[in-house]
């Protein structure tokens, strides 16, 4: 994506009379049959309903879990249909397999949903003649599930090509939350980068020092750029062997005017436990037998100025051990800074990835952010500036 928006959305197309089939994402916790956490599924609810409105017939296709092309009775999709039905106030009904009497059959208020698309092994593959079989169920096809758009499946990919396609509500809002992040960003640019390991995000450091003002990088990942620097990190998280990677990253932010931002003092303690004994050390006087679990007050004090200069963030994974307290302490007080600038207007922050969303909650600022992103992988090779298969797929 470029700062063009190439791809159509519902208000593009003729809905009305129309069989839609709108690719999904409910693949939500469920705990003894039941359905423990709903996000996912009120989050298609401006799809449908703008489609029912629009005098459209909706179709939901969906998938849950990792059946690998068999039948896993635990992982159908009728046991989220209930909740579906809940959540949207429809009429939802389950369709095992006969899918051609059912669409024949169904009621303009009523929504159908199928049976988990990886069953059949076509979907993984991008099987053309799976993509047909549900394509011709239907007169339009919506994407609405970013989190799966970094896959080229049948339901993602080769269906949007046997169709008139368009991007759902939830798809739309992602793609422009994103295309003001990191497309077309007002500057200063920032983006935060924390996590376990450098070696789980190079293509994603890569990309952004190209293109961001600052680079904060946090968690376990600093430490390898601080022992690449020199410093002695003691027992602490650290990927020694990408030394040479984390110098040649910190030649090319200097090279592109890229400020990367690392820890100016650390918290380090000797046992990875909640209220474990600590202290505050210059991020060189790590002692031998401690480990660094968090940012110190200096360096979110830094990270703060930063923010407060900045148009954009784009954030994605914490500043330390955040699981665990007081390790979650320049996590927490660096998110509230970035809430506070957002609510103020001074700043348009996007956020994403399962543990980013995890700390912002726990932080009790996910609200205040201008977009929080549940899409893990899309999120993350968006950043990382790849084409995404499914969002392609639309712009075809």
């Amino acid at each position: 994506m470029t700062g063009t928006q190439t791809w159509k959305t519902l208000d593009d197309m003729d809905l009305a009379g129309k069989r839609v089939l709108v690719r999904v994402d409910i693949n939500v916790p469920v705990e003894d049959g039941k359905v423990t956490d709903t996000t996912r599924i009120e989050r298609i609810t401006a799809t449908v309903d703008d489609i029912q409105e629009a005098g459209g017939k909706v179709i939901l296709m969906a998938h849950f879990g990792r059946p690998k092309g068999q039948v896993v009775p635990e992982m159908s999709l009728e046991h989220i249909a209930p909740a579906v039905a809940d959540v949207l106030g429809l009429p939802v009904t389950f369709v095992d397999s006969d899918y051609v009497d059912a669409v024949a059959e169904m009621d303009d208020d009523e929504v159908l949903l199928l049976e988990n698309l990886r069953f059949n092994p076509g979907e993984e593959k991008n099987d053309e003649g799976f993509a047909k079989r549900l394509a011709s169920l239907a007169d339009i096809y919506v994407n609405d599930a970013f989190s799966a758009a970094h896959r080229a499946h049948a339901s993602t990919e080769a269906i949007a090509r046997l169709l008139p396609s368009c991007a759902g509500r939830l798809m739309a809002e992602e793609l422009g939350a994103l295309e003001k992040a990191l497309g077309t960003p007002e500057r200063p640019l920032v983006a935060v980068v924390g996590g376990a390991k450098v070696s789980t995000k190079l293509d994603l450091l890569g990309n952004l020092v190209g293109k961001c003002d600052y680079l904060v990088i946090g968690g376990g990942m600093a430490n390898t750029f601080l022992a690449a620097q020199g410093m002695d990190v003691g027992k602490s998280l650290c990927e020694h062997d990408l030394a040479d990677t984390a110098r040649d990253i910190l030649e090319k932010a200097k090279a592109a005017g890229c400020e990367i931002v690392l820890p100016r003092d650390v918290v380090v303690a000797r046992e990875f436990k909640a209220g474990a004994a600590n202290e505050v050390v210059a991020p060189d006087a790590c002692p031998a037998d401690a480990m660094i679990l968090d940012a110190g007050p200096d360096t979110v004090t830094y990270i703060s100025e930063v923010f407060a200069g900045a148009k954009t963030l784009v954030w994605n994974g914490p500043l330390g051990a955040f699981e665990i307290e007081p390790f979650d302490r320049a996590t927490n007080a660096a998110a509230g800074v970035a809430a506070a600038l957002t609510d103020a207007g001074n700043l348009i922050s996007v956020a994403g990835g399962g543990d980013t969303v995890a700390a912002l909650n726990q932080a009790g600022v996910a609200d205040n952010f201008s977009y929080i992103s549940t899409a893990g992988g899309a999120f993350l090779e968006w950043m990382e500036g790849k084409e995404l298969p499914g969002v392609a797929a639309l712009s075809a």
